[in-house]
């Protein structure tokens, strides 16, 4: 009865405070001005800054004054990444003294955040985090007086630029409360101009349908590839547009492709678990392509949470003596999760349970729970960065194939959801050999296949450090890429897109093993996309080229059940 009572309490404090714990937030705080106020020495420091950052200001203040109307040089220069103050008008009078304040402000408060002696590193990451955000909320570049940008725009077009903003800002809001999708998503359609590699659904179960895609070459190669998606965003990230889709220029190459594509959990699945996403999801698709394509060991692809559980039916595989797998691929996929970035800041144990409390009484985790996570992680280009644009500027963004698939978003089931955060990020069960499958643990360590892993440089929720350490993990030969862009961005890289790079090395097996920093500055770095890396090494472990198999296995159970991209990517 206490419980129940509690966990209804619980649930209602996520609701007020957006899923996020106040108590978390409270107690690293408490930490933080706890130990600072016992710290003199810090406390000095931290007077000494704001009285050099002071004379700093004063000194570029009687610079601008001197320079008179023309720009005078910066004091202090924004992080390498903070495109907020790249335009040239942030250098003319006054702005120039606002933006520069700021980031003199800035800079104190991510010294007086860190360093203070005695604080729990994960109350000084949300303390750090926290400062930051309510910095952001206050940046001149935010608001129409203090932006020149936009004061700029608003006398050259008469407020039009406003006017626009205000249409931008009540669309938004209508379809916010009528929970629609932003503009412009309507203009992508699933199955008809993303997700739309021609394919049969061969399997459906409650958990999954497993797509078969036709083959385009008279010959392809003898071993198929699967792709294990995540769930937690539906699988087409990988099948976009003709132009950029992973699983099309994989079957344009040669090669039999079979993908998951997972279904979108209501309130019915909330009992749903790992073991059920093993079971239902990586082993009965397995089955399928072995029944499919006879005879054949099969390459295993992982992207995101997806990796993860493929690792884990791959551990479980090699502990069981199953030899079904020719390779593994990992796509910016965590096996050790001890240091997973700043995910991290919104993972202990005060704010898993709330969520648990939360998903209790719906039986799923909404994917707009998960979405503002993410946009605090990237708040400039997630969030200010956007306002900034169709409110004071009055230009929306154009929409496009990743944009639109990443507002299809997904839930999560309670239970599964509940498993990964604690037994993966709170517990990191996987990587210290604790993880059961089928009520026996599994060992990252007993994997010998040879695997292809990429990370990608400026990942937010599977940071290449994060990903990289598989190579301490396993004794298998491991191929890794370190690849430009994000989380999606980096792996929907395909050949011909502009401004795009890469490192990669080989690690034999059982060969010593490389720190990161050192990895990155001596793995050699090539222009252009990886793709063609992926596939030359898919072709030195491949057999001889055969005639594509036929489609389904009717006589064997596996029927042409509908054509791709079936019916489950599209559930809301």
């Amino acid at each position: 009865m206490a419980n129940a009572i509690d966990s209804r309490a619980h649930a209602a404090l996520a609701r007020a405070f957006s899923s996020l714990s106040p108590h978390s937030s409270m107690l690293a705080w408490l930490d933080w001005v706890s130990h600072l106020a016992a710290s003199p020495g810090k406390q000095t420091e931290l007077a000494r800054l704001a009285y050099d950052q002071h004379g700093q200001l004063i000194e570029y203040l009687l610079q601008c004054l001197v320079a008179g109307p023309g720009a005078a040089r910066a004091c202090v220069d924004p992080p390498a990444h903070d495109r907020r103050f790249s335009d040239p008008a942030w250098m003319a009078w006054p702005f120039n003294l606002m933006h520069q304040s700021f980031l003199l402000n800035q800079q104190w408060w991510e010294e007086a955040a860190r360093g203070v002696w005695g604080v729990e590193p994960h109350h000084e990451n949300l303390v750090a985090f926290g400062a930051r955000q309510w910095l952001d909320v206050f940046s001149p570049g935010n608001q129409l007086a203090t932006n020149p940008v936009a004061l700029k725009r608003t006398l050259e077009e008469g407020g039009a630029n406003l006017a626009r903003g205000m249409m931008h800002f009540l669309e938004n809001a209508q379809r916010r409360i009528a929970q629609l999708p932003p503009s412009g998503t309507e203009d992508f359609v699933v199955g008809e101009n993303v997700a739309a590699t021609p394919g049969k659904v061969v399997v459906r179960n409650r958990l999954m349908e497993l797509i078969q895609y036709a083959p385009t070459t008279e010959k392809i190669h003898a071993e198929p590839i699967l792709i294990v998606p995540a769930w937690i965003m539906k699988y087409y990230i990988l099948d976009l547009s003709p132009h950029n889709s992973l699983i099309k220029y994989l079957v344009d190459n040669g090669h039999t492709v079979f993908c998951i594509s997972w279904k979108n959990p209501g309130s019915n699945e909330r009992n749903l678990g790992m073991d059920d996403y093993l079971e239902q999801g990586v082993q009965e698709a397995l089955s399928a392509v072995n029944t499919i394509v006879p005879d054949r060991n099969v390459h295993a692809v992982g992207y995101c949470l997806g990796g993860t559980l493929l690792a884990i039916a791959a551990a479980a595989m090699a502990r069981d003596n199953d030899t079904r797998l020719a390779s593994m691929t990992l796509l910016a996929a965590q096996t050790e999760f001890s240091e997973p970035g700043e995910l991290a800041l919104f993972i202990d144990e005060s704010q898993v349970s709330l969520l648990e409390a939360q998903m209790d009484t719906r039986g799923y985790l909404r994917a707009d729970q998960m979405a503002g996570a993410f946009q605090m992680l990237n708040s400039y280009d997630l969030l200010w960065s956007r306002m900034v644009n169709e409110y004071l500027l009055g230009e929306r963004r154009p929409m496009f194939d990743l944009m639109a698939w990443n507002a299809d978003a997904t839930r999560m089931p309670a239970k599964m959801h509940s498993q990964y955060l604690r037994r993966l990020f709170l517990d990191d069960d996987l990587s210290k050999g604790r993880y059961p499958v089928k009520g026996r643990p599994v060992a990252l360590g007993n994997l010998t296949l040879p695997m292809f892993c990429v990370g990608t440089q400026t990942d937010h929720v599977a940071p290449w450090h994060s990903v990289y350490k598989l190579h301490y993990l396993v004794p298998a030969e491991i191929t890794f890429v370190l690849t430009r862009g994000g989380h999606n961005a980096g792996i929907v890289s395909e050949p011909g897109r502009p401004r795009r790079n890469y490192q990669i090395a080989t690690r034999e097996a059982r060969g010593g093993y490389i720190a990161p920093e050192e990895w990155a500055n001596t793995a050699p770095a090539h222009e252009g996309s990886w793709w063609p890396e992926w596939l030359a090494w898919f072709k030195a472990r491949s057999g001889e080229m055969i005639k594509p198999p036929a489609m389904g296995a009717p006589r064997k159970g596996y029927k042409l059940l509908g054509d791709a991209p079936g019916q489950y990517v599209k559930e809301k």
